[in-house]
């Protein structure tokens, strides 16, 4: 077993604290309210990691009258942040177009950095002896929160500067090829909702139709549909592979690719009637309503109670229905259950299947099928490459982080 004490030679053992200065964010003053318009100070909360990044596809601002009352509140390019209250650990890498935004009172910021490099410093508390040491220095017993002096106190393993910079450029060629190819699943998407819109999006449900064209329901084209079983709702998601995935909400909130989902305990006869097969579509009918998921092969999953499945006849393409799940008028008729508060959210499949939908001709189904069946196998191809980017970097890091493995070593599969 490897002596996880041992320190690689020429490497030095310290702490965050001998290396930078932690300094913490600042709440919105009392009175005043975050903005959805676009100010010049975005405002970064827990809420706005996904992962170890910051989504700035909703981010809300600070008013320009509330931000003198923050100012000095505020991250730079370069800086390193650690989410500390809630969900403890999050790190973030603060990049150019989140210059001078101001942090949340829930983060604290690694500034003034001496003898470490920001990409290295990010990556090792991004490791898992990172978030080890954050975890040690986590304290509460019922509200847990990293305070800055357990900040100041993480260990951390310094390799020379040089060495530094060398690991963090292995371990930026897998992240900036794992950027390109989500951004160019964003493109594809975003090309195959605008050609769906060009082409069906401009009739409106009461509009006299082209020739051909009709409307109906989505129950009149959907062979089968079905909620998870109780069997399967009240099986436990384990640990240990027991051969059978189970799909949840919170796989598909988080876009979790196959491998990230959950293990169930279901049985060989749960399994066969409520697997997953190739062209079916999912949709949550709990909690966050409406999210959907085509899926694109046979799997070895079920799917939990929280999620409706449908299957379509034969003679109706999933690509093109599909689409629809994608469209504004789908995700104005899911608000009108989003909208009432009173109760728990809870889609009845009764209310899916009345969903008007308008069929063109077979022949110009067909056509917008091809295309879009040809962006989704590029898309799915995208997050398989990905999920085997994310899984090498993974690897690489640990053994990285302690020398295990030094980068003269490392053949760069992110370039090839």
């Amino acid at each position: 077993m490897e002596d996880e004490t041992k320190i690689t030679e020429g490497w030095i053992d310290t702490r965050i604290g001998d290396i930078s200065d932690v300094k913490g964010g600042k709440r919105m003053p009392k009175g005043s309210v975050l903005t959805t318009e676009t100010t010049n100070h975005p405002y970064i909360r827990i809420t706005d990691f996904e992962g170890n990044s910051i989504n700035k596809n909703n981010l809300l601002f600070v008013p320009e009258n509330v931000f003198e009352k923050i100012s000095r509140y505020i991250v730079n390019s370069g800086d390193v942040i650690i989410s500390i209250v809630g969900t403890i650990g999050l790190i973030g890498k603060i990049v150019k177009d989140l210059d001078n935004a101001s942090l949340t009172e829930n983060c604290v910021k690694l500034v003034n950095l001496r003898n470490v490099f920001p990409n290295y410093l990010y990556y090792y508390l991004s490791s898992k002896k990172g978030q080890n040491e954050i975890s040690k220095n986590t304290v509460g017993a019922v509200q847990k929160k990293l305070p800055i002096y357990g900040v100041q106190n993480i260990k951390i393993i310094l390799p020379p500067l040089q060495e530094q910079k060398a690991i963090t450029k292995v371990l930026s060629a897998f992240d900036n090829k794992i950027e390109l190819l989500q951004a160019q699943n964003k493109t594809l998407e975003t090309m195959a909702q605008t050609i769906f819109k060009e082409w069906f999006g401009k009739y409106q449900i009461g509009d006299e139709l082209p020739e051909g064209w009709r409307l109906c329901e989505l129950g009149d084209i959907v062979s089968k549909s079905n909620t998870g079983a109780d069997a399967i709702k009240k099986a436990p998601i384990v640990a240990e592979d027991t051969g059978f995935r189970c799909l949840r909400i919170g796989d598909l909130s988080n876009n979790r690719s196959f491998d990230d989902w959950g293990f169930t305990s279901v049985t060989e006869k749960n399994f066969k009637q409520f697997q997953l097969k190739k062209y079916d579509i999912v949709i949550t009918r709990t909690s966050i309503l409406g999210l959907n998921k085509l899926i694109m092969e046979d799997l070895n999953a079920v799917y939990n109670n929280g999620l409706i499945k449908i299957s379509l006849v034969e003679n109706v393409n999933p690509f093109f229905i599909f689409s629809y799940f994608k469209s504004k008028r789908y995700r104005n008729y899911i608000s009108m259950i989003n909208n009432d508060t009173s109760t728990r959210p809870n889609m009845k499949i009764d209310y899916l299947l009345r969903f008007p939908i308008i069929l063109p001709t077979r022949d110009l189904e067909v056509k917008f099928s091809k295309f879009m069946g040809s962006v989704m196998l590029k898309i799915s191809k995208n997050k398989n490459q990905i999920q085997s980017l994310k899984k090498t970097r993974d690897t690489l890091l640990p053994k990285l982080m302690s020398g295990q493995v030094r980068v003269k070593n490392i053949k760069h599969t992110a370039d090839a």
